[in-house]
């Protein structure tokens, strides 16, 4: 079986020998979620990268995640919201204090009035309840808490309304990035075929780009979405924290049904094996879907926490690539 394993780099897989490691692993390709570095975080590591790639004899790929149209957090200290507890979202980019969230996007504010009055925080980690609104603030209950942090996802379940365009750091990223040959593009919070046409006119035809699939308009118009995608990915964590745990079931579910009839290849993202961001064994029930997942068709997955974050980004690798054969080392990126 051959298929595709794009790691997610991070604080726990930052260094050379561990991407050596990973490599070794099974990789294909490597993924930095620009929305959480600055630009001059982001261009270091592509510094460090781009010699390291040159010394291997099969040299994988740099996908460079895209906020896109994707609201997030600003910048802040993590805290523990508190069932119960009392919130408010402001339109800024930093804040300090327990009781204070920075948004930076003018249009969630827009939104918010328009939307069924739940905001989820870090697909689903936290869900918050609106209270009221004022220009540039909502005020808001905390339903379910947990721990918030910078730059994290930030959703109005069922809302369609938003800007649907990239951020002006994208378009800084791409500036400073074009010359790099191993580079690819991956566009998160597409809406649909229209706006990734958009997108794809902006990229150019030369770049490779990645549809991240995590609006439920984009599951129901992913084939037309195809025709201006090199790839597609379907992301199961913003696409819950939009539709809820049933509708993204069986939105994923319907999906994969279809997968025979696109066009181009598609991967699995989402807590793939998130057990072994703690855990260095994965579980039964991940192994077996991972299995049933590349049976059906996907081309591979996309590791997250498990590679960025995790105790364990080499073990993670391995067993990702637990069904890869000897020849998957000559995958489709290479």
């Amino acid at each position: 079986m051959i298929y595709e394993i794009v790691a997610t780099l991070g604080p726990s897989s930052s260094t050379q020998d561990m991407w050596n490691r990973m490599t070794r692993a099974g990789v294909t390709a490597f993924r930095l979620n620009t929305s959480h570095f600055s630009l001059p975080e982001l261009f270091r590591w592509l510094e460090r990268l781009g010699p390291f790639l040159d010394s291997l004899e099969r040299k994988p790929p740099v996908v460079l995640d895209l906020q896109g149209s994707k609201w997030r957090l600003g910048d802040f200290d993590p805290f523990l919201l508190e069932p119960g507890g009392n919130i408010e979202l402001v339109h800024a980019g930093t804040a300090r204090g327990r009781d204070i969230l920075p948004v930076p996007h003018p249009d969630f504010f827009q939104a918010a009035p328009l939307s069924g009055g739940e905001i989820v925080l870090g697909d689903t980690r936290a869900v918050l309840a609106v209270e009221s609104f004022a220009p540039g603030s909502v005020k808001a209950r905390v339903l379910q808490g947990g721990i918030v942090s910078s730059r994290k996802g930030i959703t109005l379940p069922h809302s369609s309304f938003r800007s649907e365009s990239l951020q002006e750091k994208d378009r800084e990223i791409l500036e400073q990035s074009r010359h790099l040959d191993f580079i690819l593009y991956a566009v998160s919070y597409v809406k649909d075929a229209v706006e990734m046409a958009g997108y794809r006119r902006v990229l150019g035809d030369r770049a490779y780009v990645i549809a991240k699939i995590e609006r439920e308009s984009a599951v129901h118009d992913a084939r037309r979405i195809a025709l201006s995608a090199d790839e597609l990915w379907i992301c199961r964590g913003d696409l819950g924290a939009e539709t809820g745990f049933v509708r993204m079931a069986q939105a994923v579910h319907g999906f994969s049904d279809t997968l025979k009839e696109m066009t181009v290849p598609v991967l699995l993202a989402g807590q793939v094996l998130e057990h072994m961001t703690g855990s260095i064994v994965p579980t039964r029930s991940e192994i077996c879907h991972l299995y049933d997942a590349l049976t059906r068709g996907y081309g591979g997955v996309v590791l997250s926490d498990e590679t960025a974050v995790g105790r364990y980004p080499e073990e993670s690798c391995r067993a990702a690539a637990l069904f890869l054969s000897s020849s998957g080392q000559e995958a489709a990126y290479g």
